[in-house]
């Protein structure tokens, strides 16, 4: 059974857009598409490390803004002749709030 951890309101990121939780062991970075459905990933492009928070989100993917790898929000592999992935984490829409694996998030924590 998975346990989840209330991230806030659907409407606190924008269509298209991203928010990051911090934790102990790295970013999460959660992200809403034009159709409101919400992805997330370790904000880390497998590529360079780059910030995929702040890429931008087109249909189901997000281009690193370092150097423009394109990465599935629901796989985490890179797309193209681009080889690599970002793991993913569960997360979910509950009543208009954002939730994410919080099992996840303690398995990170013990690592």
């Amino acid at each position: 059974m998975t346990n989840w951890l209330d991230i806030g309101p659907l409407d606190a990121i924008a269509p298209r857009g991203a928010r990051v939780v911090r934790t102990e062991h790295g970013c999460v970075a959660i992200f809403r598409t034009a159709e409101d459905e919400v992805f997330a990933l370790e904000d880390r492009c497998p590529h360079k490390a780059g910030p995929l928070s702040d890429g931008i989100v087109h249909g189901k993917s997000v281009t690193c803004p370092l150097h423009n790898w394109v990465i599935s929000l629901e796989t985490g592999l890179a797309q193209g002749a681009d080889k690599g992935a970002t793991p993913t984490v569960a997360a979910r829409v509950e009543n208009g709030r954002v939730l994410l694996d919080a099992e996840y998030l303690k398995a990170r924590s013990a690592a």
